[in-house]
């Protein structure tokens, strides 16, 4: 069975940091683009950050950049997202997501569209005083 589990997530101070991991099961996680995505209470899903499996371009909404990183660690095939300087309205469920099937012109299509074959169950992160 095909599964991604996200872990990692929790109670975090303003400033402060995370790190989410996005663990594959059943199938090696290296051979797809996988992406972060999360969605705060009433609000749409957002593409947070995707990873090629090509050549491992990356792209990051612009509401993260310069605070998110995302990686992979194919040892343990797991991609991973590095959070700083986290702010409040970065409160949400943060989900991975790999694409299987559809084959994404490019990872900002990829992380725009969100229309994904694999979801894991996602992870709350609450940034808050």
């Amino acid at each position: 069975q095909l599964q991604l589990v996200e872990s990692g997530g929790g109670l975090v101070q303003p400033g402060g940091s995370l790190r989410l991991s996005c663990a594959a099961s059943g199938f090696t996680l290296d051979y797809f683009a996988v992406g972060w995505f999360r969605q705060a209470p009433g609000k749409e899903r957002e593409g947070v950050s995707c990873i090629s499996n090509s050549d491992g371009s990356t792209h990051y909404a612009n509401s993260v950049k310069g605070r998110f990183t995302i990686s992979r660690d194919y040892a343990k095939n797991t991609v991973y997202l590095q959070m700083d300087s986290l702010k409040p309205e970065d409160t949400a469920v943060y989900y991975c997501a790999a694409d299987l099937a559809r084959g994404f012109v490019t990872i900002q299509a990829m992380c725009v569209s969100g229309d994904l074959e694999l979801w894991g169950q996602g992870t709350l992160v609450t940034v808050s005083s």
